[in-house]
């Protein structure tokens, strides 16, 4: 059984493969490269299912379980910003004036990423495709929600957690393998979790049956 851990960067996605004792890690530029081949489940860290105003329960729960560091976990993702609209400030005043909150430019510059895992997800609802975010991993191995990834003691507290988790190679994917590819070395940890996660399912918010949005997609969040 083969599972598979994805987390996005600017030229591409960073994919862990988690098969038996094996563990391989590679750069493809598209999600329908990363997931070409088969695989039992696999794990994203990006929105997986939408709502027309960017509410969903899973991510207010998972910010709850990430208290007091919330905004690790964004929020708001709707398709018709990126639908309907290249211009961030566009966007934003179609959303005040629907009444809605306002997109970050964060999660403006993810739409690339999220409207392409969408549209591979909504062609592919027979196959076990779930979303995951990494904190929440982390703090399931962690007991505690740990410090910022972008400190040294933060990335250090984080390597450690997936070397003990059987990541015998993260040195070498976090220097050597990654030169070249536009990844930084927290996008590889944050892959490696996620791949964790699409192996174990540990838990998931909410813990019943997913909601599904209006294309039939779950949305769930899993750890």
């Amino acid at each position: 059984m083969q599972f598979i851990g994805l987390d996005g960067f600017t030229r591409g996605w960073v994919a862990v493969a988690i098969e038996g004792d094996r563990r391989t890690i590679s750069f493809p530029g598209h999600i329908s490269t990363a997931l070409a081949t088969s695989f039992t489940r696999a794990a994203i860290d990006i929105p997986i299912g939408m709502t027309d105003d960017g509410v969903r329960a899973c991510d207010q729960l998972a910010r709850d379980k990430l208290a007091p560091h919330r905004s690790r976990v964004f929020t708001g993702a709707r398709r018709w910003l990126w639908e309907e609209f290249t211009d961030p400030d566009l966007a934003n005043a179609e959303a005040t004036r629907r009444r809605q909150t306002r997109a970050s430019r964060q999660l403006w510059h993810l739409g690339r990423k999220i409207m392409e895992v969408d549209a591979f997800v909504r062609a592919h609802l027979d196959r076990d495709i779930r979303e995951v975010h990494p904190e929440l991993v982390f703090l399931r191995l962690h007991g505690a929600p740990l410090p910022s990834k972008k400190t040294e003691h933060g990335a250090r507290l984080r390597r450690d957690l997936l070397v003990s988790a059987g990541f015998a190679a993260i040195d070498d994917w976090m220097t050597r393998a990654r030169i070249g590819t536009g990844a930084k070395p927290d996008d590889v940890l944050d892959a490696c979790a996620v791949a964790l996660a699409a192996r174990d399912c540990a838990g998931c918010v909410p813990e019943e049956a997913a909601p599904r949005d209006a294309h039939g997609v779950p949305m769930q969040i899993w750890f």
